[in-house]
């Protein structure tokens, strides 16, 4: 007994070794490519930006002061002020929480979503198989754009409340989002169920639960990784432009959509540009960085999908 549990360590303490080896590597490599260095700063940046910025504004109560509408950049307000005298630089801070915060619980969700049901299809296939793969089928045959666009008309037809509305737009982009990702985990396990390890935990008798949250699901998580960092960079695309076409997040909750949906008459396009450059170019600058970020992990964590 004490020498079987000896063996099980020293096996336990050499695989916690070569994941720690190889840990060292990849970040090793990834380091390497300057290119995915420099946008993962950028997004670094955008998100203290974003979650601590604002406590250092004196203008985070956003109140409505009508002899500053619409004043250029200057001292006190760097980025200008909009339409009801409020600062845009908080604006812009405050609404990248939102933005951020969408993108990323969307892709956890739907990560999480699509995992699942692609591990319980590829190792159990059969009729498990053929509904989830029918299902995923069917909703990667609507464009995801005007699916959302429909899924925001009906909020808005049900009159949602704007409170309710974030996390509605979280739940419909992790909908139209999981299709991918369970048919990509759905292949890896069809290939994986049949290596040799698995045959071997076959034959020790390994409950299934054991075998897809032990030994399957573990091999995938690198390509987990890899499309969940791409996924965010579209997952806030996606919410920008619900929230210009007034069907995301409603105003008065701010998100980079929505402030540029503000300039929406050709005076305030031409005369009045810190209304939407700012939040445009937010946007513009974290989703080519998350992208650029993203096709540097795939390059370290899935050699097979190299550019």
């Amino acid at each position: 007994m004490e020498a079987n549990s000896r063996m099980t360590g020293l096996h336990e303490s050499r695989v916690q070794r070569q994941k720690s080896s190889l840990f060292r590597q990849s970040l090793k490599r990834l380091m390497k490519n300057k290119l995915a260095v420099a946008g993962f700063g950028v997004v670094v940046c955008m998100f203290v930006l974003c979650f601590i910025g604002p406590f250092f504004s004196p203008y985070t109560d956003n109140k409505i002061n009508m002899t500053l509408m619409n004043k250029a950049p200057n001292l006190q307000h760097l980025l200008g002020t909009d339409a009801l005298g409020r600062d845009i630089l908080t604006r812009v801070m405050q609404a990248g929480r939102i933005s951020l915060t969408v993108g990323l619980a969307s892709m956890l969700l739907s990560v999480f979503i699509g995992a699942l049901l692609g591990a319980i299809a590829g190792y159990y296939r059969g009729i498990a198989d053929q509904v989830i793969m029918r299902i995923a089928d069917l909703l990667m045959t609507i464009p995801s754009l005007p699916l959302l666009f429909i899924f925001g008309a009906l909020l808005s037809e049900w009159k949602v409340r704007a409170d309710y509305r974030m996390y509605i737009v979280m739940l419909m982009l992790s909908i139209v989002n999981w299709p991918g990702l369970a048919r990509m985990v759905r292949g890896q396990m069809l290939s994986l169920r049949e290596r040799e390890f698995m045959q071997a935990a076959v034959v020790l008798g390994l409950r299934d639960s054991r075998k897809l949250f032990h030994h399957l699901l573990p091999n995938v998580v690198p390509l987990l990784i890899v499309m969940a960092t791409l996924n965010i960079g579209g997952a806030i695309l996606s919410e920008s432009v619900l929230s210009f076409f007034g069907l995301g997040v409603m105003p008065p909750t701010p998100t980079w959509g929505n402030m540029i949906d503000a300039a929406n008459n050709m005076i305030d396009f031409q005369d009045h540009p810190w209304l939407w450059i700012p939040p445009g170019l937010s946007i513009f600058a974290t989703v080519i960085a998350i992208n650029i970020f993203g096709d540097g992990l795939r390059d370290v964590l899935d050699p097979k999908q190299k550019r």
